[in-house]
């Protein structure tokens, strides 16, 4: 019974803190829509925008190439 409950609150707190993330989505000068699952980053040494994909993966688009950065 206990081990129950202890997986229910664990599951429900996991649940909440995925609800708290935020997507960005991307748009670029060319018409493309890039999903981010995080707020994207500008590295100023090197004029790219750092993102992280739906599949966690890192990706970069230089900053000439994105028109408009929007939250979800």
């Amino acid at each position: 019974m206990k081990k129950s409950i202890l997986a229910s609150i664990c599951a429900l707190g996991m649940l909440t803190l995925v609800g708290c993330a935020s997507d960005y989505l991307i748009s670029t000068n060319d018409g493309r829509m890039i999903d981010s699952q995080d707020k994207p980053e500008i590295d100023e040494d090197t004029g790219m925008i750092m993102y992280e994909d739906e599949e966690g993966r890192e990706n970069q688009i230089p900053q000439s190439d994105v028109k408009e950065i929007k939250e979800r």
